[in-house]
């Protein structure tokens, strides 16, 4: 069973920056990937970033250029989101994801399998 515990998030004004991350509590699939998503009142979830095990990072396009995904590989796996310039359409809630399917499907949720509890953003 994976777990995935995330950390960071809060609030901060319009072009702060924010860091979250990720400890997953074992392994991925092999050919899987990790992601956050987020979700605003009202919205649905998206995907925000994904790795792969061929570290094929995707990024929503909303986020490109001002979020950055990092992974570090050991016993447990971490993943980083580190989020500059934030603007108030970047408030939700962010989940960390792991599934079984890597690539660009991954970003559209395909083959997500475990989630995290969600940590919450607020830029004002």
């Amino acid at each position: 069973q994976v777990q995935l515990v995330e950390s960071g998030g809060g609030s901060v004004q319009a072009g702060g920056s924010l860091r979250l991350s990720c400890a997953a509590s074992r392994y991925m699939y092999d050919n899987g990937c990790m992601a956050w998503f987020r979700q605003a009142p009202g919205e649905k979830r998206e995907g925000v970033a994904t790795i792969d095990v061929n570290h094929y990072i995707n990024y929503a396009y909303s986020v490109k250029d001002r979020f950055t995904l990092t992974r570090r590989y050991g016993t447990t796996n971490t993943l980083s989101l580190q989020m500059t310039n934030l603007r108030p359409d970047d408030t939700a809630t962010y989940y960390c994801a792991a599934g079984e399917i890597g690539g660009s499907r991954c970003l559209g949720g395909v083959g997500i399998t475990f989630w995290g509890q969600g940590t919450q953003v607020t830029v004002s």
